[in-house]
């Protein structure tokens, strides 16, 4: 038994090193972003949240430097992935090839925290999402990946095809990756970006409508791990744009260069496998309403406000199920969970109702002195939320502030409940839990690209049951 659990962590340590690269790889910009994605994982059920911070060079005259922070959202199913601002479903998936459709937010557009002159008086073009389909192949240390998108949200119907190159070394710790792609943009998409319309001419800005052409980027991407689950990711990359794009009246650049640097944690398969046959479900329902305007998070985690919005207010209700990563970390009582699950936000009349979809890793911890007597958790979630309508809430609280929204941003889920059957004293309820959280989306401070440029959200304060199952 004990053998087997040491090989069972050999290989989980096995596995780490490729999660990381795969959280590389997937908040790269550019067609980088797509070499070897979803080809490396070789064990169903990892997951992983990191962060990077970003800076990259504008293509547009007098605009600055653009710094981000990319959050990292990860998740390699057997069938289905999430990788930041991509998610979708493999097909026919082998250790050495396979396809893949997809769904994903296009990091590119206008500057949002301040307009270069050349911009102003224009129609703003904002990052739009595209739909796609992708086929990878590798071959021990070198990988090719093929990649068609079209815009699925209308703004510049335009279509990109890529195709990349990859090769990987690797150390014990450490692994590098330079990359190199080539991406025909069509005319449509290029002209959206780059092109000017009759009505935006200024004595500056010349009528210009772009063409299709063919950019190429070369990149190198790291990872160093410096703990059994965390590593720092880093990376530098350059782009020549095509023709199309370097004669437009907008550009001053031949070449956009970017650098980014973070940290991702890798949960692995841990002790538990999610998957395997006898771990419980955990299903949790829940109801709740919008907290009242100045009601924020912190003062709610730490019972300073409670205040539910009573002027215009809004409910949620909703099923979130999920399944744990690891039980008893590292032999604290603490475990991880991840969820996935829907939310049905009644407006109210305000505007139609509309559903959103979170998905999100929560930790749980339950060492309290009296959890022998009634076990008491304390958990707090951390993941990606997509709302098919900005909700009211926060479409109120941000025109208040002059402030943009965005269907997907961050998502948090703080809670605190205790079980029932412990209560109550039955055995056969001991899962079973009562308690009250906070379903909380926000755009981290304006700092995220892929989340809009968001600052601020919406808070739900809920009570909820969950069961184990």
């Amino acid at each position: 038994m004990r053998a087997r659990i040491r090989d069972q962590r050999r290989s989980a340590r096995r596995l780490r090193p490729a999660l990381l690269a795969v959280a590389l790889l997937a908040s790269a910009p550019l067609a980088a972003q797509d070499a070897m994605l979803g080809t490396i994982l070789e064990e169903p059920g990892s997951a992983g949240l990191g962060f990077l911070g970003r800076v990259e060079s504008s293509p547009y005259k007098g605009a600055d430097d653009r710094v981000d922070l990319m959050p990292l959202y990860l998740y390699e199913g057997e069938r289905f992935f999430l990788r930041s601002n991509a998610a979708g479903i493999r097909f026919a998936p082998r250790e050495d090839q396979g396809l893949e459709l997809f769904v994903e937010r296009r990091l590119e557009g206008y500057p949002e925290d301040e307009t270069p002159d050349i911009l102003e008086g224009m129609e703003t073009r904002n990052s739009e999402a595209d739909i796609g389909a992708r086929y990878y192949f590798k071959r021990n240390d070198h990988a090719l990946d093929l990649s068609v998108r079209q815009d699925l949200s209308g703004n510049s119907n335009g279509t990109e095809v890529r195709a990349a190159y990859g090769h990987t070394w690797r150390g014990d710790r450490w692994a590098l990756q330079p990359v190199l792609s080539l991406g025909w943009r069509s005319a449509k998409l290029n002209d959206y970006y780059y092109g000017v319309e009759p009505y935006e001419v200024t004595d500056e800005r010349s009528a210009y409508s772009a063409g299709s052409g063919v950019d190429v980027t070369a990149g190198l991407y790291g990872r160093y791990r410096i703990l059994q689950n965390w590593s720092l990711l880093g990376g530098v990359y350059a782009k020549r744009y095509s023709s199309a794009v370097r004669d437009s009246p907008l550009v001053d650049s031949n070449i956009e260069w970017g650098g980014m640097l973070g940290a991702a944690y890798d949960f692995g398969n841990g002790q538990v496998r999610w998957d395997k046959e006898g771990t419980p479900t955990y299903v949790k329902v829940f109801y709740g309403r919008d907290s009242a305007d100045g009601c924020h998070l912190v003062k709610i985690m730490t019972f300073s406000c409670l205040d539910l919005n009573d002027d215009d207010p809004t409910d949620i209700w909703g099923v979130h199920v999920g399944r744990p990563f690891v039980s008893g970390l590292n032999g604290w009582p603490l475990d991880l969970v991840g969820y996935v699950g829907v939310l049905r936000h009644n407006e109210r009349g305000h505007q139609p109702d509309a559903w959103q979809i979170d998905a999100y890793m929560k930790g749980f911890y339950y060492g309290f002195p009296w959890s022998h007597r009634v076990k008491t958790r304390i958990g707090f979630g951390f993941g990606v939320s997509y709302a098919e309508r900005v909700p009211y809430a926060e479409v109120q609280s941000q025109a208040r502030r002059e402030r943009n929204t965005s269907k997907v941003l961050n998502y948090l889920d703080p809670s605190i409940d205790v079980s029932l059957g412990d209560i109550f004293g039955s055995e056969r309820w001991h899962e079973l839990y009562f308690g009250f959280g906070v379903s909380h989306r926000s755009g981290i401070f304006g700092s995220a690209q892929m989340l809009g440029t968001v600052d601020g959200g919406s808070n739900y304060i809920y009570t909820y049951l969950e069961g184990a199952f």
